[in-house]
Order: C-alpha cells, then sequence, then structure tokens
C-alpha cells in the first residue's frame, strides 16, 4: 500500500491471505463465506499505487476497465460518479462483468471506490487506494450496504494505530 490505512470489517466478513484468494497483487482481501459458491465467493478487495503523474480518477478507472477486459468474457461500465473536494477527490464506478468461472459464464457485478490522497508536503505526490467488491449478480443487493459501511470506515492510518 502506497499509504497505511485503518478500516473496520463489517460482521459477516472474513479476512484472507490475497494469494490463497487468487489476488496477488491485492493489499487486502476479504470474503464474505456465505455467499459461497463453486468457484467464487464475493470479496472485497485493497490495493493502491503511488501516482506522480496527473492522471484523473477517471482516466485511472478506464485502466482498471481495461486490465478486467483481459480477464473477463466482457466488461461494461454502469455507473460513475465522483465525489469528494479538490483537495480530497473520490470516483465511484459499477462494472458488470462476465467471466467464465467453473467453465460456467457468470454475471458478476464490481463496485469500485477509488480514493485519492495527496502528500501534505509534497502536493504533486499522491496515492490512489482502490477499494473493491465483487459479488454475484443475484448476491449484490445483499452484500452493497457492507461495502458502503466499509467505506465509509476507511481512514489513514493514525498515529499509534496498528
Amino acid at each position: 500500500m502506497p499509504i497505511p490505512i485503518e478500516f473496520r470489517l463489517p460482521k459477516g466478513w472474513q479476512a484472507v491471505p490475497p494469494d490463497a484468494a487468487g489476488a496477488p497483487g491485492a493489499a487486502f482481501v476479504a470474503i464474505h463465506p456465505a455467499t459461497n459458491r463453486p468457484g467464487f465467493t464475493t470479496n472485497i478487495t485493497i490495493d493502491g499505487e503511488h501516482r506522480p503523474d496527473a492522471a484523473s480518477l477517471a482516466e485511472i478507472a478506464d485502466e482498471s476497465i481495461n486490465r478486467l477486459h483481459q480477464a473477463a468474457t466482457t466488461v461494461s461500465l454502469s455507473q460513475r460518479t465522483e465525489f469528494g473536494s479538490a483537495d480530497a477527490p473520490g470516483l465511484t464506478q459499477v462494472l458488470r462483468v462476465t467471466t467464465l468461472v467453473e467453465r460456467e459464464h457468470t454475471e458478476l457485478i464490481q463496485c469500485q471506490v477509488y480514493l485519492s490522497m495527496s502528500d501534505v508536503d509534497r502536493p504533486q505526490e499522491r496515492a490512489v487506494i482502490r477499494l473493491s467488491l465483487t459479488a454475484a449478480e443475484d448476491n449484490f443487493k445483499a452484500v452493497i450496504g457492507d461495502f458502503q459501511e466499509f467505506v465509509a470506515s476507511v481512514r489513514p492510518e493514525s498515529p499509534g494505530s496498528a
């Protein structure tokens, strides 16, 4: 992670090692065991990167869509909303993804939230954090409230916390 963050995981979610979850590039992965199905479990992932460039959050989100196109059968953008302020911008996008799970085409919905955090001493330096919820289409409505609760709890780690 480009900066340390803290958050609360909603009840019913379980942290798992990113490598074991098939997300080796993620900094954190949690699964919702109650939504387990053969080959797929609803999950929340966190990743991030330093962005020394001037790319907008929309351009960074487009990069994510392009990466998903490489792994999925189809990817379509359903919704995109910018939020926050000039000092702390954010972007949410909802994607519909069709991918092969256990050799069956599976419809997934992925909600991605991008948070941009500038260095107070060096404003040209920024970290972009991506929080993602991926769920089977029929489970999405049941877990989106948990994801919203999770996103609302994310903040830069305070001194002395671990």
